[in-house]
């Protein structure tokens, strides 16, 4: 997969805020690849991206790729919000928190695909995919056992 650039990831995502400490997490999501900063002194999984481990003090953290397994951890339906390409609010977009297999304690906030919204359940077993948004790729979570 050829490099992007940081000035390519702010030309593609115009509405994020971008600095040193996220951009190669954003950098990730456009070459469909979940990255987590990851402590390379102690091992220790942080999100959201921080350029200092939480535990050991490191400023050795380095943004790794994850398995994208997970557990939901907490869910909602949202009803209403701004205007997004892909997202329909009069039928509910869902939103989850994803604990991922990793390290207990480190989630990310995605939507789901190939669930139904009554079918979500805290605790339910997901694997990561990818849909699509206005042109960009998003992380998305779907039941494990329709991977």
């Amino acid at each position: 997969m050829s490099e992007i650039t940081d000035q390519q990831v702010a030309d593609r995502l115009p509405d994020m805020w971008l600095d040193r400490d996220n951009v190669e997490f954003y950098r990730g999501l456009l070459q469909r690849r979940l990255l987590i900063n990851r402590c390379a002194d102690c091992g220790r999984w942080q999100q959201p991206p921080f350029p200092i481990c939480p535990s050991c003090w490191s400023d050795d953290v380095r943004p790794t790729e994850v398995s994208g397994e997970g557990t939901i951890h907490s869910f909602t339906i949202l009803r209403a919000g701004p205007p997004l390409p892909g997202v329909d609010y009069a039928s509910g977009h869902p939103v989850v928190v994803v604990e991922l297999a990793e390290q207990q304690g480190v989630r990310v906030t995605a939507t789901t695909a190939d669930v139904a919204h009554e079918e979500l359940r805290v605790g339910m077993p997901v694997t990561l995919t990818w849909v699509d948004r206005g042109g960009e790729p998003v992380p998305a979570f779907r039941p494990a056992a329709s991977a």
